[in-house]
């Protein structure tokens, strides 16, 4: 089952006691911060969480897969997520220990 942001911000707004109006406000700005800090080549550590960062791909010939053509393709900076050992380690004990029935929880 997928986690959509609509139950994060459920759950979350269940945690908190904060309206769900105001929960989907602090959701979509913790986003867009991380969009616009992107966008301008910062990296973002989240301490237990995760790195996110702007990866540099070359540019490079690929080919059009119907006609064989060559097809140049220019240099793309791709958003990159690392997650921390904490995080791993976490889902991996959690999924190791049994597969639990799926649920929406955050």
């Amino acid at each position: 089952m997928n986690v959509t942001k609509a139950d994060i911000v459920d759950k979350i707004a269940n945690e908190t006691g904060l309206t769900k109006l105001e929960t989907k406000a602090v959701v979509d700005g913790f986003l867009l911060s991380i969009i616009n800090a992107l966008a301008e080549g910062k990296r973002i550590e989240l301490r237990g969480f995760g790195v996110f960062s702007v990866k540099s791909r070359k540019p490079r010939m690929a080919r059009n897969p119907r006609t064989g053509d060559p097809v140049p393709l220019e240099e793309r900076f791709i958003p990159s997520f690392k997650v921390s050992s904490e995080f791993q380690d976490k889902v991996h004990d959690k999924l190791r220990s049994g597969p639990a029935a799926p649920s929406a929880d955050v």
